[in-house]
């Protein structure tokens, strides 16, 4: 067997476009993995990618694998932490060397990381310097973010220039980001 505890898996589909993700949650002997397919379209350009991303028993992010095709062509990269910084392809990416979470653009699965390491009262907040692939999918830049407990026990994100109250699923998977995303979580 494969050593894999299937925790959840979250079901989605784009608000602001075509597109639909589908991710499960599993805890793994080093801690967790999280494998994902997303597809989208934007300005007329389908983009179909699987997705591994691991984290430290403590939610720390670690790495990702992102493969599929992007407008017909082929597209695979490694997104890893190393102590001097988040690596794509082997290239050590500017301005990284603090971040702690790695976010994948085109998912809101990797809000799952920060949300579970957030404090369980209203108020408690996170703010996580996050190593962003960009949209393009070409570079991995720092984005700082800030996760807030709100009372009635949503998450309120916020980043440059956005800001969203996030609708929770008990595993930590958010089921509405508005504007964005909307889902369902089904438990293992």
């Amino acid at each position: 067997m494969s050593g894999r505890e299937a925790v959840a898996t979250a079901h989605w589909r784009r608000l602001d476009g075509e597109g639909s993700d589908r991710c499960t949650l599993s805890r793994v002997a080093q801690g967790w993995i999280m494998v994902g397919h997303a597809h989208w379209r934007d300005e007329g350009c389908d983009t179909t990618l699987s997705y591994d991303i691991r984290c430290a028993p403590d939610w720390r992010s670690l790495s990702a694998d992102v493969a599929g095709e992007r407008g017909g062509r082929p597209l695979s990269m490694r997104i890893e932490a190393t102590p001097m910084g988040w690596r794509m392809d082997d290239v050590l990416q500017p301005g990284t060397e603090d971040c702690s979470d790695l976010d994948l653009s085109f998912t809101p699965a990797t809000n799952l990381m920060p949300i579970r390491r957030l404090g369980a009262f209203a108020g408690d907040e996170l703010r996580v310097a996050a190593a962003w692939l960009m949209p393009d999918l070409d570079c991995v830049a720092r984005l700082d973010q800030i996760y807030t407990r709100l009372p009635d026990g949503r998450v309120h994100y916020a980043s440059a220039g956005f800001a969203a109250d996030l609708d929770l699923h008990g595993s930590g998977f958010t089921t509405l980001y508005p504007g964005l995303w909307q889902g369902w979580v089904d438990d293992a």
